[in-house]
């Protein structure tokens, strides 16, 4: 535990930005499993719906700072990828 009064508070703002970006993090992987699970059943109107909404999780992390925007474009080009197959 610290005891400078500066780094008590950086833990605090730490501990704050922590819990926002979860939850960007944490819907972004949610819609990347729902995604890829309608691939995986080959249901091609779910699954354009599900690859949208994933692509607009990542891309709102990307935003806010939580995920790199390489690694969201990383993640998007896989899931376009999958998503392409699945229509040929």
């Amino acid at each position: 535990m610290a005891n400078i009064k500066s780094q008590i508070k950086r833990n605090k703002q730490n501990q704050a930005a922590r819990q926002r970006n979860r939850v960007y993090r944490g819907s972004a992987r949610t819609f990347l499993r729902r995604a890829q699970a309608a691939i995986r059943a080959e249901d091609t109107e779910k699954s354009q719906v599900e690859v949208l909404n994933a692509i607009r999780a990542l891309d709102k992390a990307a935003a806010k700072g939580v995920i790199h925007k390489n690694n969201a474009a990383r993640r998007k080009s896989r899931l376009m990828a999958h998503f392409n197959s699945l229509e040929k």
